[in-house]
């Protein structure tokens, strides 16, 4: 037989492969203490992992249960506060629509007044004189205008605070409706869950929203526009009950009687004398403070006048003493003295500037009073003059009132009360 050739290649000893051996096993036996150890901590953190995320879970579910609870307050709120100013809306309404009708009724006992004034116009010669009948009919005629005009000023409020009403109505649906819209929004996050399908990753999910608010804001917002309501409310009460009282007491004036009149332009004559005496008094002392006031003001002229030459006179010294030469140009107790000086004088002429320019002022706005005083003066003396020619005219008033049967009247519906300055309501 022959031999076989022998490949050519390397041959290894068995210490080599018994160490190769060894080397396998040893590093395989640290790969697995390796893998494990990562094993174990991959462990670790998926359950810690699991437990926080469960806990920021089940955390916001809280925060969105507790935001429910808090919104859907809110939403009660809102809701029972918007019920309470359509209560008080409809009320005011009513309110409104009863003077209307006081307003219409008004409209006959004016048609009378002035038709009987136009008829005792038609007398002549020394009969056409100003007698009680006369007098008392004018004073009633001008009594029922008032009334209208008084009457339509409370319509036009009561109209005005309607639409505040309604302004406040619309804000708390505003944000009632932006609590229910929320509320459907945090109801609907509150029930997705990890399985629902409408999850998905979104493009920077942590920015702030444009428009945001703090909650802080949030509660404010909504209690201010319940306290908005509450006051307009509040206000609205005080309104119907002004109203009332006014109907009332406008009602039980178009009744009073001529002496009543006669009593008020007696009043108001001894108010307008008072009034002219003070006035007059005021003006007196007033002028007297000026003609003070501007005496003062020479005197303090004068007396920065001589204070800026006694500036003038210590800025001269000390300019003048630093040309001493060599050692004695120094600080001695008179360089001190005059600096001091200087300073005084500066102090004391801002002071006295600031003194005149105080006066000066004062000085103006006297005269400016002066000014209308004098012209109130003026117009009191002349009021004062009107009140004595009335009272002189109503000395011969001592008729007894006449009394005008008041005949139903009909109702003419108003379309829009508000900005109507005359009446145009006559049943043709």
């Amino acid at each position: 037989m022959c031999a076989l050739p022998l490949k050519p290649a390397l041959r290894h000893g068995v210490p080599e492969w018994t160490s190769n051996n060894q080397e396998l096993s040893s590093t395989a036996q640290e790969e697995r203490h390796v893998s494990h150890q990562v094993r174990q901590e991959g462990r670790t953190l998926r359950n810690e992992t699991t437990c926080q995320t469960n806990w920021d879970e089940e955390d916001t579910n809280q925060r969105l249960s507790d935001r429910i609870w808090d919104v859907s307050q809110w939403r009660d709120a809102l809701d029972v506060c918007a019920r309470k100013v359509d209560e008080e809306m409809d009320a005011l309404t009513l309110c409104k629509e009863q003077l209307e009708q006081a307003l219409a009724s008004t409209v006959v006992p004016l048609e009378v007044g002035t038709e009987c004034l136009t008829l005792r116009e038609g007398r002549s010669g020394y009969e056409l004189v100003l007698d009680p009948a006369d007098q008392e009919l004018k004073a009633e005629v001008a009594l029922i205008q008032r009334v209208q005009q008084t009457l339509q000023q409370l319509i036009d409020k009561a109209f005005e605070h309607l639409c505040v009403l309604q302004e406040n109505r619309q804000q708390l649906t505003a944000d009632l409706q932006n609590k229910m819209d929320a509320l459907d929004i945090d109801t609907g996050c509150l029930s997705l869950t990890r399985r629902s399908p409408q999850i998905s990753l979104k493009p920077n999910p942590t920015r702030i929203p444009s428009g945001s608010c703090t909650p802080e804001e949030w509660l404010q917002f909504s209690q201010y526009n319940v306290a908005l309501a509450e006051e307009a409310m509040h206000l609205s009460q005080q309104m119907r009950e002004e109203m009332k009282l006014t109907r009332a007491q406008l009602q039980n004036e178009l009744d009073k009687q001529r002496h009543a009149t006669e009593f008020a332009l007696r009043k108001r004559t001894h108010q307008e004398d008072q009034a002219r005496d003070e006035l007059q008094w005021q003006i007196r002392n007033m002028e007297k403070e000026m003609a003070d006031m501007e005496g003062d003001i020479k005197a303090l002229d004068a007396d920065l006048q001589a204070k800026t030459a006694s500036l003038k006179l210590a800025h001269t010294r000390l300019e003048n003493r630093t040309q001493r030469p060599g050692m004695d140009l120094c600080r001695d107790q008179v360089q001190h003295g005059l600096v001091y000086e200087v300073h005084q004088l500066e102090s004391t002429i801002m002071s006295l500037k600031q003194k005149l320019a105080e006066a000066k002022n004062s000085l103006q706005k006297c005269k400016l009073h002066h000014s209308r005083m004098l012209l109130n003066l003026s117009l009191k003396q002349q009021a004062l003059s009107l009140e004595q020619r009335s009272l002189n005219t109503r000395t011969r008033l001592n008729g007894p009132v006449q009394s005008a049967e008041r005949a139903p009247v009909p109702l003419v519906p108003l379309v829009n009360s508000s900005g109507r300055s005359h009446l145009q309501m006559l049943a043709q």
